[in-house]
C-alpha cells in the first residue's frame, strides 16, 4: 500500500470512528435524558448523601458502578462497528470487575461472617433489581436504534454490550438512590440487574441490528 492510500485509509477510519461515537453519544444523551426524569420522579437522590459520600461503601459502590458506565460506553462504541475485536472491546470491562472485587474482599474482613448473608440481600433487593431494569429500558431502546447504522459484525454481542451500557447508565442512577451500600449487595443484585439488561440486548440486538 502507497503512503498517501494508506494515510487516506487511516483519515477514513478516525472518520468512521467518530461518527460511530457520536451516533452512540446522542442515543445515550436521548435516552438518558428519559431516564433522569423518571428517576427524579420515580425515585430522588437519598436524603442522607452528604453523609453516604464519607463512607467508603458508598463511595465504593459508586466508583464501581460509573467505572462500569465507562467500560460499557467504550465496549458498545467498539462492537458498533463491523471490524470489531470483541476481545479487545470487552477487556476494558476487567476494570470494574477488579474494582468489585476489591471492595467485596474490604468487606468480607471488614464485616464478621454472620452478617454477610443480611448483607447481602439488603432492604431493597426488588426495588434495585425493578429499578435499573425500568430505568435502562428507554436508553437499550435508543442505543439499539442508533446502532443500526453501525453495521456491527456481531448483532447479538453488540446489542449485549448496549445492554449493558443501559444497564450501566440506570445503575450509576439508582446507586444515589439505593441505602444498601454494602460491595456484597452491590455483587448480588446491581450485576443481576445489569446481567438481565445485558440479555434483553442480545436478544433484541440480534433480530434488530443485522445486516
Amino acid at each position: 500500500m502507497k503512503t498517501a492510500d494508506l494515510i487516506k485509509a487511516i483519515i477514513q477510519d478516525s472518520a468512521a470512528r467518530r461518527a460511530v461515537a457520536a451516533r452512540v453519544a446522542i442515543a445515550l444523551g436521548a435516552g438518558g435524558i428519559v431516564a433522569v426524569a423518571l428517576f427524579a420522579y420515580a425515585l430522588g437522590v437519598r436524603p442522607d448523601i452528604g453523609d453516604a459520600l464519607q463512607t467508603w461503601r458508598f463511595t465504593a459502590k459508586l466508583v464501581i458502578a460509573v467505572v462500569f458506565f465507562a467500560a460499557a460506553l467504550r465496549a458498545t462504541i467498539e462492537l458498533t462497528r463491523p471490524d470489531a475485536m470483541a476481545g479487545s472491546a470487552l477487556i476494558a470491562l476487567a476494570a470494574p470487575i477488579m474494582l468489585l472485587a476489591s471492595a467485596l474482599g474490604t468487606e468480607l474482613v471488614a464485616s464478621p461472617a454472620a452478617s454477610w448473608s443480611a448483607l447481602a440481600i439488603g432492604r431493597n433487593s426488588l426495588l434495585c433489581l425493578t429499578s435499573i431494569t425500568v430505568l435502562s429500558t428507554v436508553p437499550l431502546a435508543a442505543l439499539l436504534i442508533a446502532m443500526r447504522e453501525g453495521a456491527p459484525r456481531s448483532p447479538a454481542l453488540a446489542g449485549a454490550a448496549a445492554g449493558l451500557l443501559a444497564g450501566g447508565l440506570a445503575a450509576v442512577l439508582y446507586a444515589i438512590h439505593c441505602v444498601d451500600d454494602s460491595p456484597l449487595f452491590v455483587a448480588v443484585w446491581y450485576t443481576l440487574a445489569i446481567a438481565l439488561v445485558g440479555l434483553t440486548g442480545a436478544a433484541l440486538g440480534n433480530r434488530a441490528l443485522r445486516w
